[in-house]
């Protein structure tokens, strides 16, 4: 189902308008633009570890977190590997080429963020968008349409992973899978990434051949679409010069003690 709207919005005089699509369920739009990920990890000051014309590679500041993107390779598509800390067990998720980039940004953006100190709750933004939730040897949530899942998957004792996927009537497009020590705050962030009703906008020729998805034709400026882009770069520079900010401070404060001040004005006495 097709449907056109006009984006109004700013712009240079003379700029020629761009034909996009807005997807509907997100979970089917196809990969989209690396970038969208990339960038943001960039700007968020994650080290890019990338070879010319090799794999993407990108590491955490403190390097305990790997994320890669590797389309050489079958099945290809992204990884995140965390090592083993004195808190943490190491753990990896994998997430196919065909998982919606806005999708995997819910986790690869969390990742540059603090945890929240609410305890999370992988299946709560799934039920807050009607998904279905069934339990019997495993507990599996569906998607309205049936077309997405989440499912906690255990094939044994001690055996156990998060799995999700989505499928059109031409079958499996991607898959997920998360390690059981996985931390339980990013897969929150994918389920809440994947149950987004929001839809995603596709350049022209990128949108997936299915009769599963709805598509409403946008025009958009090149200029709407640098802001959009840049918006979301700014505010990750600003939050990494923030929590950056704030450490400094805070470490200055460690360094001197809150009774230095006094103690030196006592000693000019």
């Amino acid at each position: 189902m097709k449907k056109n709207q006009q984006w109004s919005g700013w712009g240079t005089d003379g700029e020629q308008a761009q034909q996009h699509y807005l997807i509907e369920p997100r979970y089917l739009a196809g990969g989209g633009d690396l970038r969208h990920v990339t960038e943001f990890l960039r700007a968020s000051g994650w080290r890019d570890k990338s070879k010319s014309g090799g794999p993407i590679v990108f590491d955490s500041p403190d390097k305990s977190v790997r994320i890669g993107y590797d389309p050489f390779v079958q099945p290809g598509g992204w990884t995140i590997s965390g090592k083993q800390t004195r808190r943490h067990e190491a753990w990896h998720a994998a997430l196919g080429r065909q998982v919606p980039v806005e999708i995997v940004a819910g986790v690869t953006d969390a990742l540059t963020r603090p945890r929240s100190a609410h305890a999370p709750n992988v299946w709560a933004p799934l039920e807050a968008q009607e998904w279905e939730m069934a339990q019997g040897q495993h507990v599996t949530a569906r998607s309205p349409d049936g077309n997405a899942f989440v499912r906690f998957h255990q094939s044994a004792p001690g055996q156990a992973h998060w799995w999700a996927g989505a499928r059109n009537e031409h079958g499996r497009v991607w898959e997920a899978t998360f390690t059981p020590n996985a931390p339980m705050h990013l897969v929150q962030a994918f389920s809440t990434a994947l149950a987004d009703p929001q839809p995603l906008m596709r350049p022209l020729g990128h949108v997936p051949p299915s009769q599963r998805i709805r598509t409403t034709s946008v025009s958009v400026l090149p200029s709407q679409l640098s802001a959009w882009q840049q918006a979301r770069i700014t505010a990750a520079r600003a939050a990494t010069w923030a929590r950056s900010s704030w450490a400094t401070t805070r470490s200055r404060h460690h360094a001197t003690g809150p009774y230095a001040t006094a103690g030196r004005v006592r000693a000019h006495r």
